[in-house]
């Protein structure tokens, strides 16, 4: 279907879905919560897809935040439907079972860094900046963002970036644990591509197995989380791809032997 607030492309097994609101900065409103929610439910259900890929258009941002001109008519009744919306979102994305590269070239700020942390991983160009900035606005974050970045960079920093509010660079966001790697700008596209290729050629059901077993059992205590490990393992044994795989880890490890 046609959306209008985003863009898609398929490259083989990966599909790149764009929020294309350059002109407001990618901002999200309503309208581009709903439309990024069915865009991965689509991508969830869609068997050719293995990997996707979120970017925000233009130069200056992935996502800048959420659209204060929309929010400022709210009611607090309105502002708890738009955050469990946005929360929706983010679980969507973050149990898709699938791997989800947010690739962020510029602004994540607000709802954008909330929306990259929902991503499986996170590759910045060196010219992003990240925040959590609602305290300027008189307001606590609302898409899940005190949740994941205590558990992405710890208490202290996540107390930090939302008390503050204050923006911090791509390096310290990397030092931070809050995105997975940091690279010159005009290394962004094909950094990503090289991951999405990865990842798209590597066994589907073991990629949905890892992501289950981390996600959800790292949200265990740890005899719970060691159990649905052993669970995950065990039936992969049961799939085609561990065949597969196993055969070819041995036939490359024989080659590697015969050069000895």
């Amino acid at each position: 279907m046609a959306f209008r607030t985003l863009a898609t492309a398929d490259r083989g097994a990966v599909r790149t879905i764009t929020v294309n609101r350059p002109d407001k900065l990618n901002a999200l409103n309503r309208e581009t919560i709903g439309e990024l929610t069915l865009a991965f439910r689509q991508a969830a259900q869609d068997d050719a897809v293995r990997v996707v890929v979120l970017a925000g258009a233009g130069e200056k941002a992935f996502v800048a935040g959420a659209d204060i001109s929309e929010m400022t008519a709210w009611s607090p009744v309105q502002a708890q439907a738009a955050s469990r919306a946005g929360q929706e979102l983010m679980l969507t994305i973050e149990r898709l079972g699938k791997p989800v590269i947010a690739k962020i070239q510029g602004y994540a700020l607000g709802g954008g860094m909330e929306l990259a942390m929902a991503c499986h991983l996170r590759v910045a160009s060196e010219k992003a900046r990240f925040g959590q900035p609602e305290i300027g606005l008189g307001l606590i974050p609302g898409f899940g963002g005190t949740q994941r970045l205590t558990r992405l960079t710890g208490r202290g920093a996540a107390l930090e970036l939302c008390l503050l509010g204050q923006q911090v660079d791509a390096m310290r966001a990397e030092r931070l644990g809050l995105i997975t790697r940091v690279v010159a700008a005009d290394e962004l596209d094909t950094t990503v591509d090289a991951m999405a290729d990865q990842l798209a050629a590597a066994a589907p059901l073991a990629l949905k197995g890892i992501l289950d077993t981390v996600i959800e059992g790292g949200e265990c205590a740890i005899d719970q989380g060691l159990a649905f490990e052993t669970q995950g393992f065990a039936i992969a044994f049961s799939t085609e791809d561990m065949r597969e795989g196993t055969s070819a880890f041995l036939e490359r490890r024989k080659a590697s032997f015969r050069g000895v």
